[in-house]
């Protein structure tokens, strides 16, 4: 069975490779530029299905059975989308805004299956947002500042990773984990499944 990441995501890459999945990785270049109104589970769900419709484009022919996926992740605190920072500073103003208090992750996840059809092989797919809730600490302005000389925030949604220093920051979660970090590794079989196929 092969399956393909449609992400240069390496957190993405990591969760699949931990559950014993090496997929072959083809990173989409989309536009990620949110639309006027556009609210958060609406932005990942429409990233997630662009970045598929791209990586199925750009596959060539596959086999009955493969398996494309992708993902995207974003926060969301008062109705606003906090994607990855643009510098150090737009990366302190984000943890700012979450100190102390709770935010939603919202990660889109849109799945495709090729299975055999009249005309060869013909795509079945899945797409949906799975949201997580995370309550942070107060953070103090020496903390924030510490994390993000880092480095650590610059390329994450919301500037923070709750796989690496900015789980300090959190307090609890309700939810799922994998989906936090960026790719919900137990909906993603369950959807498989659901389009006939086994993942891992």
């Amino acid at each position: 069975m092969d399956i393909i990441l449609g992400s240069g995501s390496p957190r993405r890459l990591e969760l699949l490779r931990a559950v014993g999945i090496e997929p072959q990785v083809l990173a989409p270049d989309i536009d990620e530029s949110v639309r006027f109104g556009e609210i958060a589970q609406d932005y990942v769900r429409r990233l997630a299905a662009t970045k598929l419709d791209a990586v199925m484009r750009c596959a060539g022919a596959v086999g009955v059975g493969t398996i494309v996926i992708a993902a995207d992740t974003t926060v969301e605190i008062d109705e606003a989308i906090l994607g990855k920072p643009d510098d150090n500073h737009q990366a302190v103003a984000m943890l700012r805004s979450l100190s102390g208090r709770e935010h939603r992750v919202h990660t889109g996840l849109a799945v495709a299956v090729a299975g055999p059809g009249c005309r060869g092989v013909e795509w079945q797919g899945h797409v949906e947002v799975v949201t997580s809730r995370v309550w942070f600490r107060t953070l103090t302005e020496t903390q924030i500042a510490d994390y993000v000389a880092t480095g650590e925030p610059s390329d994450k949604a919301g500037a923070y990773a709750i796989q690496g220093g900015g789980a300090l920051f959190v307090d609890h979660f309700d939810g799922s984990l994998d989906a936090i970090i960026g790719l919900p590794i137990e909906r993603l079989r369950e959807i498989c499944a659901g389009l006939g196929h086994r993942l891992g």
